[in-house]
């Protein structure tokens, strides 16, 4: 493979020359900022001799460009003397240029060998391929990994361009950091990335999914823990990534019991295959919370701080490289760099208190940065630090139409992940009409697809069918911008689908617990105005159709599940005392829309149960038991009439054990005979499994299921004899995955960076 070098900083070339030159002499090449030893990259000084090494990042200039600069560096090179000068370069070199470049340079070159250009460092790289997997940036940025990076990312993030991973990889700054994920990922087959907002988790987890791909696993990104459960196998390599796994997690036991307990099963399924990795991401505060009301994440049998990385901290080194990436490649304009490195500012935004990869990315962008003169650039930079909602909050209120507002307010409620055209249509028709009544505003019919076109680019991004933030940063302002009981009171009236609801219920629920004991009155307000929407949860699907194909039909899950649409109405409630909930309740209790379901409702209904016949729940809701009453009615039939997996039977079973003396007999009857059915057909359920990290979870749960049902143990012992016979058949024509050879370069720098260094580092910034 041939590389061009384009996708390296200047300072990620020197690295590279520095450890290729290093590998191929067989020595160690110490590393400086150049300053003070001005033309010199690297040096090797043993026994009185001394090797000066010199790196001149050219690629894709001319000729002339090297020379001129190699004719000023003459003077340093005579006085720095060494026994032995060697120059890599980026820039294309003939015969011809070498010579010249010999005459230039003068006895501190001892042999035109000494000279390596594009095509000498592509053969060293050849001989040393180690040094191109250290090297990620230059390893990821070659075509054929490239493409394979692109081809399997296209069906895990929403049609990603190559242009979009080419710059993504480009302004990637590496740290530490990689190599202590790459090493936790690789040990413990699980990695957990945590810090505050902005500091670069979901960047390093792009790379290490990027590094992996182009390694030849399988990307599987995930939105939550059942579609890991469902697609996991032994039989090829998989990693699977969670961002922000509990972004959305209301921080209380109740919520976190539907989740937590999922999440350690399948950390264990991926801890046990040798074909399996897993990352996820999380802030650094939510995570620390849900610890606090978590009984598996704070469990020590499961230890999550094996898999913890926080991100939150970066040397002076790594924050000064991330900010000349950006200022290298995202369209900064050249009059705003050079303003910005002649006004001594740099040390500043580097050292702030609210330094965030984040803001730096956002306040080099070239579209943002236009807006402002040269001149006012260094200051409008440090005061977008000071106060980082500044960066959103005049764009948002100021350069902006009311319907674009109402139009990023309502994408705010959709998904994080991003939403549909239509569905944010949808929703956009009915927020957008209910704020502009409110408000007194005129509207169009064209407001959506006018805000669409203002918003692009700037607000958002559009790939494919799919509507986006531009960045995290804006759903942050937002968030703090929503902060209001009239606009949420406003957005729950307009609510036209469950999930939609539900968020806004979630804000309102933390704006009330964040700031005020008790509750206001502004939170029952709001939970009054979710009535019309309580009424279509009962017609409103819990699945979707998709025709896949002329004869072929496939259902995805849609909106909130019968359950959980049940739990809110209780909610809303509760906060509003408002009796019409009730009847809708019942309603839907005895009506689940398309049937109660054991993939998406299962233990939840379980749970349910046994709150409402249990003290300190629901103790003052009207009818708790004969609500209870037509719930357990229903999860009985719901066991009875599904072939449930062993993992179904088992959350089912552990809910049962949990609430079992809120559950009558037939429950347990219930989930006893899908149990004996499991041994039954042991058979045909082995068939269906083709990794032995599955089989041996499925005897596993039905051993412990076998004991706590009564089942025989000769039964048992049969299942687990057909189980080691299935494992022996998966075993004969299945291989282990090698791990990722994939390493992040150890640093030959000391950490000793100071301004001299700094300054520096950006002087080739710098053009007229």
């Amino acid at each position: 493979m041939t590389y061009d070098f384009s996708a390296l900083s200047y300072a990620d070339f020197e690295d590279l020359s520095r450890d290729l030159i290093g590998k191929e002499l067989g020595i160690r090449f110490e590393a400086f900022a150049p300053g003070p030893d001005g033309g010199m990259d690297g040096r090797h000084a043993a026994g009185g001799f001394k090797t000066v090494l010199q790196s001149k990042h050219y690629a894709g200039t001319r000729w002339s460009g090297l020379k001129k600069a190699m004719k000023k560096e003459r003077a340093s090179i005579d006085r720095l003397t060494p026994n032995r000068y060697i120059l890599t370069t980026s820039c294309p070199l003939s015969p011809e240029n070498k010579a010249e470049l010999a005459g230039i340079i003068g006895p501190g070159l001892k042999s035109e060998d000494d000279i390596f250009g594009p095509g000498d460092l592509n053969s060293l790289l050849r001989k040393h391929p180690d040094i191109v997997k250290s090297h990620i940036k230059l390893w990821l940025s070659g075509t054929a990994v490239l493409e394979r990076v692109l081809h399997a990312a296209l069906h895990s993030f929403n049609d990603i361009t190559r242009d979009e991973i080419v710059e993504k990889v480009r302004v990637y700054a590496p740290n530490p950091s990689f190599n202590a994920a790459q090493d936790i990922l690789e040990k413990q087959h699980v990695l957990i990335i945590s810090g505050p907002p902005g500091v670069g988790k979901t960047t390093l987890a792009e790379m290490l999914c990027y590094a992996h791909l182009g390694d030849g696993w399988e990307l599987k990104a995930i939105r939550q823990l059942d579609d890991g459960l469902t697609t996991i196998t032994d039989k090829k390599k998989q990693i699977f990534y969670f961002d922000d796994f509990l972004g959305r997690v209301a921080l209380d036991k109740n919520a976190l019991s539907k989740m937590d307990s999922h999440l350690a099963r399948f950390i264990t399924r991926v801890r046990k295959s040798p074909n399996a990795r897993f990352i996820l991401t999380t802030r650094a505060p939510i995570f620390e919370e849900a610890k606090r009301h978590s009984e598996h994440l704070a469990d020590r049998q499961l230890d999550i701080s094996r898999y913890l990385l926080d991100v939150g901290v970066y040397t002076r080194r790594i924050k000064a490289r991330i900010l000349y990436n950006h200022l290298l490649v995202t369209g900064t304009p050249q009059t705003h760099i050079n303003t910005l490195i002649d006004s001594g500012k740099i040390a500043s935004i580097v050292d702030h208190k609210n330094y965030s990869p984040r803001l730096i990315a956002l306040m080099t962008e070239g579209a943002r940065v236009a807006d402002y003169t040269a001149e006012d650039y260094p200051a409008v930079f440090l005061a977008a630090l000071d106060n980082p909602t500044q960066l959103w909050d005049i764009p948002f209120r100021k350069h902006i139409p009311t319907t674009c507002r109402h139009l990023l307010m309502t994408l705010f409620f959709c998904s994080e992940f991003g939403v549909q055209i239509e569905r944010l249509r949808a929703a956009y028709a009915s927020y957008h009409r209910v704020l502009s009544d409110h408000y007194g505003a005129s509207q169009d019919p064209k407001d959506f697809e006018e805000s669409l076109k203002i918003l692009e680019g700037g607000f958002i991004k559009i790939v494919g069918t799919m509507v986006s933030f531009v960045n995290p940063s804006v759903r942050d302002y937002l968030q703090s911008y929503l902060d209001d009981y009239t606009l949420l009171t406003l957005a729950a009236q307009a609510s036209v689908q469950s999930e939609w609801a539900q968020r806004v219920w979630e804000h309102g629920t933390r704006l009330a617990t964040a700031r005020t004991r008790p509750m206001p009155a502004g939170r029952a307000a709001l939970a009054r105005a979710f009535l019309p929407i309580a009424r279509a949860f009962l017609t409103l699907p819990v699945w979707l159709k998709i025709q896949t194909s002329a004869h072929s039909v496939t259902y995805a899950p849609t909106g909130l599940s019968n359950v959980e649409r049940v739990e809110l109405m209780i909610d809303w409630w509760y906060a509003s005392a408002d009796d019409n909930f009730l009847p809708i309740i019942s309603t839907l209790a005895g009506n689940p829309v398309d049937g109660w379901d054991a993939w998406r409702d299962a233990d939840n209904l379980l749970i349910l149960v046994g709150k409402l016949r249990g003290t300190g729940y629901f103790d003052e809701l009207p009818q708790a038991a004969e609500l209870a009453d037509i719930l357990e009615e229903g999860a009985a039939n719901m066991i009875d009439g599904n072939s449930l997996t062993s993992e179904d039977l088992d959350k089912l079973s552990d809910a049962y054990e949990e609430w079992r003396y809120y559950l009558g007999p037939v429950i347990k009857e219930a989930i006893a005979s899908g149990i004996r059915r499991e041994f039954e057909e042991i058979d045909k359920v082995l068939r269906d499994m083709d990794s032995e990290s599955t089989v041996d979870e499925h005897i596993e749960v039905l051993e412990k299921l076998g004991k706590r049902t009564g089942i025989s143990e000769e039964a048992i012992k049969r299942a687990s004899e057909k189980a080691w016979e299935r494992k022996i058949e998966i075993e004969s024509d299945s291989t282990a995955a090698p791990s990722s050879s994939v390493r992040s370069r150890d640093t030959q720098i000391a950490d000793a960076f100071d301004d001299a260094a700094l300054q520096t580092l950006f002087a080739p910034l710098r053009r007229a």
